[in-house]
């Protein structure tokens, strides 16, 4: 098996601060708002938003209603800690960071270097309206930008 990614979804906590927050990211990340799609699955105490792309598909669900009152923490067992986009040049991070801080998303690192990550990851960090993170890194010498 190639090990390729075909969807990913993300439980978050409120999806009326939520889905208006991932309409405004998705289309920075590539995705477009024509290929979105959602469903309420009663009987599975589940509402969920996707936003398809030939890449991967990324969706956002609603919490059960028995977890609603439960806090968002990255370092819980089996929690989701951060995914990483990959931009394809430093150029792109940096364009990247200024559309997604315009969007009101909580800038943890602003783009730089990560040397403990190597001497090319060149990222910045960011995290949602709720506190889940994200990033967007190109990890390569800039004599290879795509």
């Amino acid at each position: 098996m190639k090990p390729i990614i075909d969807h990913i979804q993300i439980t978050v906590k409120n999806m009326k601060i939520a889905e208006p927050f991932y309409d405004k990211l998705m289309p920075i990340l590539g995705y477009s708002l024509t290929d979105k799609i959602s469903a309420v699955i009663e009987e599975h105490d589940l509402y969920v938003v996707e936003y398809l792309n030939e890449s991967f598909d990324f969706a956002i669900c609603s919490p059960r209603t028995t977890f609603k009152s439960d806090t968002i923490h990255r370092r819980k067992p089996g929690a989701f800690h951060h995914m990483a986009f990959r931009a394809n040049s430093r150029k792109e991070v940096d364009e990247l960071y200024l559309r997604i801080k315009e969007i009101g998303a909580n800038i943890i690192y602003t783009p730089r270097i990560f040397e403990e990550h190597g001497p090319y990851y060149y990222a910045m960090f960011f995290k949602d309206l709720e506190g889940i993170k994200y990033e967007i890194v190109f990890n390569k010498p800039e004599s290879e930008v795509v």
